[in-house]
């Protein structure tokens, strides 16, 4: 599978990264594990995942989605096929939430720990903290790259104004900049990144691991009424967000075009996002081993222009 570079951090990962919020959540280890053996022999090898997944499930603390992965590793000795990111960030516990680096030097540990290796490949920052000066965080990054805990670096959920003075801020001091950010973005919401972050993305050299990317499954072509969505744990998100005359006018032409490529409307969805400029892997999960076949077939996937035509202009935001 030919491999896509992120940003300038020197990774090279499939077109398709695979989202490890499922483990511990909606999949149990065992299928987690079957799922990472499969992800692996499909060169799907790019696994990001948080230090908070999955904290909102009953019962949950979070780390459980990094344990599960640990687990995996140390049973199949795999560290060397694998890309792992993990976040930190979001709120763990009491005071346990920021980027403070007093902060960000616990969580890394912890994650290490949970992870059952010795480093991070991307290790991203959740979410902005304007609490913290954003040359703290970044210093404190830069001495986790210098120690060699980790290898790059990214932002999730950061503005374009606030990444873009993050990326001042490293060169101004010579610091490890983001190579990479996380925005939300896909076929239904594109507004937020192609008004601002996709145009310093590209200028800049920055990878995007875009996560939402099936919408939560809307884009999958399974929800097409109330009814339908009331089956997901996600139900309520979907008939909320997607379920518009936009969104229908979405899921037909995802219709069309999946039939006329031979397709599947997910696949076609994935597919979509990565001839957009500045995408470079859109984050998409999995909880059987036919939805991880999908996914595989997203990643050789390459539509018409036509096709990209047709699916840009019946999901047009402006």
């Amino acid at each position: 599978m030919q491999k896509r570079a992120l940003g300038r951090s020197g990774l090279s990962i499939p077109p398709i990264a695979f989202g490890g919020n499922v483990f511990g959540w909606t999949v149990d280890a065992a299928t987690s594990f079957s799922l990472l053996d499969a992800l692996v022999d499909a060169g799907l090898n790019f696994i990001d995942t948080a230090d908070v997944y999955s904290r909102w499930a009953q019962g949950n603390q979070g780390g459980e989605s990094e344990t599960i992965i640990g687990q995996w590793l140390k049973k199949t000795g795999k560290r060397d096929q694998v890309l792992i990111a993990t976040k930190v960030g979001m709120e763990m516990g009491p005071g346990k939430i920021g980027l403070k680096p007093d902060y960000i030097r616990q969580s890394v540990e912890d994650s290490l720990k949970r992870l059952q290796t010795d480093h991070i490949d991307l290790y991203q920052a959740h979410k902005d903290d304007p609490d913290t000066p954003l040359a703290d965080a970044l210093e404190a990054f830069a001495d986790l790259i210098a120690a060699g805990k980790v290898r790059a670096i990214g932002a999730s959920n950061y503005s374009a104004a606030r990444l873009n003075e993050a990326l001042i801020t490293s060169e101004r001091l010579g610091l490890p900049r983001y190579e990479s950010i996380q925005p939300e973005y896909n076929l239904y919401t594109r507004e937020p990144f192609e008004s601002g972050l996709q145009e310093l993305v590209v200028t800049q050299q920055l990878g995007t691991i875009n996560y939402y990317a099936l919408a939560s499954g809307f884009l999958s072509g399974k929800y097409r009424s109330a009814a339908d969505a009331g089956q997901s744990v996600r139900g309520k998100k979907i008939v909320e967000q997607y379920l518009d005359e936009r969104g229908l006018r979405i899921l037909k032409a995802l219709d069309e075009v999946a039939e006329n490529a031979r397709a599947r409307p997910a696949q076609v969805a994935l597919a979509w996002q990565l001839a957009q400029p500045g995408i470079t892997a859109p984050i998409a999960s999995a909880t059987s081993l036919a939805q991880l076949d999908d996914l595989a077939g997203a990643a050789r996937l390459a539509l018409s222009r036509d096709d990209l035509v047709r699916l840009s202009a019946a999901s047009a935001w402006c």
